[in-house]
């Protein structure tokens, strides 16, 4: 009888056992929707913003904006679209960097790029279309764009990576052809315009605004076709040949190096990449009210709106470029700069000039005889630092002095 009895309180306790787990899996499903929620949250809180502030300033606009003034409101509001663009921002390089890892190069740095590209042109275009004419803008945005890639952001790369490991090396080849491409676009562009004899401004004429705007988009097009498919070798890391790098969908396992989030799927980045541009795009137009205001009314340098532009849409991919170079991954970092500072001109250039034409406004794109000096001057030393398939923190300072240069003769030109 004792056995027996132990038999049952075995038994029993075994069923007891069982039941539990499964009585266990029924809360965790029933929990399962809200944590999803809240996680989706937490790793969204950048796309949650914008649409939220996106909906209020398109919602109650009259309420929320009014008429702005030189007072702490404005200020606040300014701010507060700054800062939300700026966290929408960071949340598209996140995914375009999840995406990377998943491509590979020279894919992931071409995503970053092109959805760096889609924030500028809307800014730009949102600056340019509201209030007063205002034709020197583009161009203003384009150089600044220039000299915080080419200069502070390629110096502080440098310094940063020199400083941790010494002398690092990258792709010689595909550095070449960044700036093979990048120096005849950018004086045919921004020099050219100045010296042209058809108009009395540094403007181009209608038919000149479609030759150099379909050139731009050719020649751009023959570099991703050199970038992506014929020569992709030249743009990964020195002594990695295609064949053995990662295949693609796999995460690279380098991916908290980057300081995102799990990386889920192609289709899950590629959405919510573009979900999270969206916000940026819509609240342009009201950041151009402020930045419109600021520069006619408080009387500011012409060049801090191409500046405050230049920032917005630079910081995140800034960001990965520098943990790229302290992670002695300076290939991905020279992709990643060469490769907004060729877009910038490739496609922006062709976007504000297609925008004039269609709207009537005038858009000058020749610099005056400072910035040309100072843009052809940071075009030679970049191409003496990216032929020698080495760098060091020299190149790095030489990049940030021309940079706070630059900075100085806004103010005090």
């Amino acid at each position: 009888m004792a056995a027996i009895e132990q038999t049952d309180r075995v038994a029993g306790t075994m069923s007891t056992d069982i039941a539990s787990p499964q009585e266990g899996t029924g809360t965790a499903q029933r929990r399962r929707p809200w944590g999803m929620i809240k996680g989706f949250g937490r790793t969204e809180g950048a796309l949650l913003s914008g649409a939220t502030t996106t909906a209020l300033f398109y919602g109650v606009s009259d309420v929320l904006v009014g008429e702005p003034a030189v007072d702490a409101r404005t200020i606040a509001l300014f701010l507060w679209l700054f800062a939300v663009m700026l966290w929408c921002a960071f949340g598209v390089v996140r995914h375009a960097d999840s995406l990377a890892e998943m491509l590979g190069e020279p894919y992931g740095t071409l995503i970053l790029t092109l959805a760096v590209i889609v924030i500028e042109v809307s800014v730009i275009s949102a600056v340019m279309l509201h209030g007063e004419n205002q034709p020197a803008l583009a161009r203003d945005t384009m150089f600044a764009v220039l000299m915080i890639i080419l200069n502070a952001m390629v110096g502080l790369a440098l310094l940063l990576g020199g400083l941790r490991h010494g002398e690092q090396h990258y792709n010689l080849q595909g550095a070449k052809a960044f700036l093979a491409v990048l120096v005849p676009l950018s004086v045919l562009t921004m020099v050219l315009p100045s010296y042209t004899s058809s108009t009395e401004h540094p403007m181009f004429t209608p038919p000149q605004a479609l030759f150099f705007a379909a050139m731009t988009v050719v020649l751009y097009g023959v570099f991703l076709l050199i970038q992506t498919v014929r020569h992709k070798n030249q743009f990964v890391e020195p002594g990695v040949w295609v064949e053995a790098a990662p295949s693609p969908l796999v995460p690279d396992d380098t991916a908290h190096e980057h300081g995102h989030h799990a990386v889920v799927s192609v289709p899950y980045h590629a959405v919510l990449l573009l979900l999270t541009i969206l916000p940026v795009v819509l609240l342009s137009k009201k950041l151009a009210v402020f930045v419109d205001y600021g520069i006619e009314t408080m009387r500011a340098p012409d060049a801090l709106g191409g500046l405050i532009v230049a920032t917005l849409v630079l910081a995140p991919e800034g960001l990965g470029a520098l943990r790229a170079a302290r992670a002695d991954r300076l290939q991905r970092s020279v992709n990643i700069l060469l490769g907004s500072a060729l877009a910038t001109i490739s496609l922006t250039v062709p976007a504000v000039l297609m925008i004039g034409l269609v709207t009537g406004r005038n858009v000058a794109l020749g610099l005056d005889q400072v910035e040309m000096i100072l843009l052809l001057l940071t075009l030679a030393v970049s191409s003496l630092t990216f032929t020698g398939g080495r760098t060091n923190i020299l190149q790095g300072a030489i990049h940030l002095a021309l940079f706070f240069a630059f900075i100085a003769l806004i103010f005090s030109p």
